[in-house]
């Protein structure tokens, strides 16, 4: 199969598909994690514990991808990945709306999580052949834009339902909605696939690009320093700067903003290569400082840093990995790189959390120097990659 056997307009539609997917799912779990932190809050969970939650189920979402990105590459049973990781979400979303302690929070993340972990490398090999006809930085863009608009609507539901009831378990309930809307969506995305999901015969051993190494190494270092929204929510609550209701509104626009960032992060990535991901982790640097020490207005900048810089990453990390790397090992390649990121992401935010409790400044200063050195590693790599795609 080659990228012309796809035409312009079907890649398109089936980008558009996979993000009304996207768009749902998302609008399941963001509107979720958006009222995570106040729910293990108010069940009694420490700021180092909804660090360590935050941290492992990001390490499960994208750990565990190691594996099944190396099983879709060995069966090629991308479908079967892809609905049998949309379907957990109907599971375990909404039944956190009957977890009475934050462990069974923390178990029922944990299964949502487990399923992104399976559904993560099919679904963006599948995209990424679709991605390679528009350009990969658009194609991963479009998708990533529409994927946070779910992002960015699920929190909007949630701090109305939170601030209707006044209460935060009993609003996860109606994330079934979506959840449910997400798999009909992923089986209509199906049907409407214009080819076939069948990787070029293998006539050799196909290695990963030699700069594979370092590129992941860049993305391990960009999350263990990148912190995670429920840890800043907690500590927007505990210092009185947002209310609980409020939390999922900001985490709504960050939603937005990450949305917007990672359209034309994907367009600028077409036309001038992995340099605009250094300029997006310059930006979520920030974040730590103004969230951490700015007080209100710092945290309304705080919140718009992140989200550009997630922008940034949603548009570009993949979009590196689909240009220089072929079909044949690409599932295993995202798989690799989200297990390393997850792992780091974990190691990241319960350092994070632990450092909370000590010294700001310690956590501010190791989130910004991981971030500093992840973006002078993407700076020398902007030449190879270039090289690689020209090839």
């Amino acid at each position: 199969m080659t990228h012309t056997s796809i035409d312009r307009k079907s890649a398109i539609r089936f980008i558009v598909c996979f993000g009304l997917v996207s768009l749902f799912a998302d609008m399941t779990y963001e509107g979720a994690h958006s009222s995570i932190g106040p729910l293990l809050d108010h069940l009694g969970a420490s700021v180092a514990a909804v660090a360590f939650i935050s941290g492992l189920g990001e390490m499960l979402a994208a750990g565990l991808r190691f594996f099944t990105g190396r099983l879709a590459d060995r069966t090629h049973a991308y479908w079967t990945l892809a609905i049998a990781g949309y379907a957990l979400n109907v599971l375990a979303v909404p039944a956190l709306a009957f977890a009475t302690t934050w462990q069974m929070v923390a178990i029922l993340i944990t299964l949502e999580r487990t399923g992104k972990a399976v559904r993560g490398p099919a679904r963006d090999l599948l995209l990424s052949e679709a991605t390679a006809v528009v350009g990969h930085g658009s194609g991963f863009g479009l998708h990533a834009a529409m994927d946070q608009t779910g992002a960015c609507v699920g929190p909007l539901i949630m701090a109305a339902l939170v601030a209707r009831s006044g209460q935060v378990a009993a609003a996860f309930a109606w994330l079934a909605i979506p959840a449910a809307a997400a798999l009909l969506s992923i089986i209509a995305a199906r049907a409407v696939r214009p080819v076939k999901a069948e990787p070029p015969p293998i006539k050799a051993r196909i290695e990963l690009p030699a700069m594979f190494r370092t590129y992941v190494l860049a993305a391990g270092l960009l999350a263990c320093g990148f912190i995670d929204f429920p840890v800043l929510a907690s500590h927007f609550e505990r210092a009185h700067m947002f209310s609980a209701a409020m939390i999922p509104l900001l985490y709504s626009i960050a939603m937005g903003v990450n949305g917007v960032t990672a359209f034309f992060f994907g367009r600028l990535f077409d036309r001038h290569g992995l340099v605009v991901l250094v300029w997006g982790i310059l930006v979520s640097a920030l974040a730590l400082p103004l969230g951490l020490l700015g007080g209100v207005a710092g945290g309304w900048a705080a919140i718009v840093c992140w989200a550009t810089g997630l922008g940034a990453q949603d548009a570009t990390l993949r979009s590196g990995i689909a240009q220089v790397v072929s079909m044949n090992k690409r599932g295993s390649a995202f798989g690799t790189f989200n297990g390393v990121y997850g792992v780091m992401w974990f190691l990241g935010s319960t350092a994070m959390g632990l450092m909370y409790g000590y010294s700001l400044a310690a956590l501010i200063a190791f989130g910004v120097v991981c971030q500093l050195v992840a973006a002078a590693l993407f700076f020398r790599l902007r030449a190879p990659l270039a090289a690689a795609r020209r090839a």
